[in-house]
């Protein structure tokens, strides 16, 4: 498939340069100070803690949640995490110890002058501001990943990439913006921008059309293309999309498409406790700035519920037992959100009224912080004991299921 580039417009670029000139704290660990930088600093850190390493790069990318911000009108105005693309040569056999020793270079020159940085090393920065690490050296793929933790959710994602097979999920996700001639245009001109007067910056979008892809943004439309190819089938994403008010492109393929994603889901998380793991951090990182509110519970609820749906009507590679088994999972993961989320009402921790949710909660006690893999792990029933679908159907009231996106799930109590 070809990319079409396509020059930003004034106000494009203009979201981008204040994305760029935003303050954005980097939580550390222990008694490691937050930093506050903007992501223009911590380009330009790692870019020359790249070259000091001898690392070939590329271009630098922004991508994900924030170039769809830089994209859209103004229908769009906020974003879950920064994801910085920087294209490297990982060919060497170093490559990838090289690429973190540079993160960890790069955090030290970030500290404030005030920290005394004699005994500090690339390593202890790494380990104190990098909260998930990844490392991919296989086939098409040859990337890693280093997230830098924000305590309110919006994490800077920096990924290194020679070579990757799969980099977006649904076209309004697609967008890349190639953000070197920013740069290098705020290093060499005296002049401000004006809409007159602006550099030109690139944007590319890997769905294919460019203004297709913007499109689908514009009027929230979901569309892809060959979503068993995605790591997860794209499920957890697209059940956010659905959540949030967008809509399928395609009717006519959407049952085809959700058959997709839910046996590759399934492939690639195989058991309950693989599966409860990537949704507690999928919820993890889209509501952690609120959570333990009503807020979080109503967005958290609606989520695990349109997944609760997608998953009972379009999944056919499970047993009966493993596919009830996740649903109920499913469903213990929303009451625990809406628990905890009447407490802190309860104790006057949020000024919104508690919420009723439209299903009853499994007798078991639920753990409130979502970790309820150990309570849905439950052992098969004997044959002569066997629930059958509609003592299963029992747990969950019709109000419940089938969702429609757009449709009340929750009621305040008076």
């Amino acid at each position: 498939m070809s990319f079409s580039l396509k020059a930003l417009e004034y106000e494009q670029v203009d979201r981008l340069v204040g994305l760029l000139n935003k303050q954005l704290p980097l939580h550390g660990s222990g008694n490691f100070p937050t930093l506050e930088v903007t992501l223009e600093a911590m380009v330009r850190a790692v870019k020359s803690a790249l070259k000091e390493q001898g690392v070939e790069l590329r271009d630098v990318r922004l991508n994900g949640s924030a170039a769809s911000y830089v994209v859209a009108d103004s229908n769009i105005d906020t974003y879950n995490d920064v994801d910085l693309i920087f294209g490297v040569n990982l060919d060497e056999a170093d490559s990838f110890k090289r690429v973190k020793e540079a993160v960890g270079e790069s955090l030290l020159k970030l500290l404030p002058e005030q920290v005394s940085k004699i005994r500090l090393r690339s390593k202890m920065m790494v380990d104190a501001y990098v909260n998930k690490m990844v490392k991919v050296a296989q086939g098409n793929d040859c990337w890693s990943l280093m997230s830098l933790h924000n305590e309110g959710g919006c994490n800077v994602e920096l990924k290194f990439v020679d070579k990757m097979r799969r980099q977006f999920e649904f076209s309004v996700d697609s967008f890349q913006i190639y953000l070197d001639p920013l740069l290098y245009y705020q290093t060499h001109s005296n002049v401000a921008m004006s809409k007159t007067f602006f550099p030109t910056v690139y944007g590319v979008s890997l769905y294919g059309d460019f203004e297709e892809a913007a499109g689908h943004l514009k009027e929230h439309w979901i569309d892809t293309i060959q979503p068993e190819e995605i790591r997860g089938g794209g499920l957890l994403k697209y059940s956010r999309l659905l959540a949030s008010g967008y809509k399928p492109l395609y009717p006519a393929k959407l049952a085809r498409m959700e058959r997709y994603m839910c046996s590759r889901f399934f492939i690639d998380f195989p058991d309950i406790d693989k599966q409860g793991e990537v949704i507690e951090k999928y919820l993890a990182g889209h509501c952690s700035a609120s959570r333990g509110t009503v807020e979080c519970a109503r967005t958290c609820y609606t989520y695990l519920m349109v997944l609760h749906r997608v998953i009972e009507q379009s999944t056919v590679c499970l047993m009966s037992h493993e596919r009830r088994q996740t649903l109920r999972f499913i469903t213990q993961a929303a009451c625990a959100c809406l628990k905890q989320a009447n407490a802190n009402s309860s104790c006057g921790t949020s000024s919104s009224p508690p919420i009723s949710p439209s299903f009853s909660p499994s007798k078991k006690n639920l753990k409130l912080n979502l970790n309820l893999r150990n309570n849905s792990n439950t052992p098969r029933n004997p044959r002569n004991k066997r629930h059958s679908n509609k003592d299963y159907k029992s747990r969950v009231s019709p109000t419940a299921r089938p969702f429609i996106p757009g449709q009340q799930l929750y009621q305040c109590q008076s």
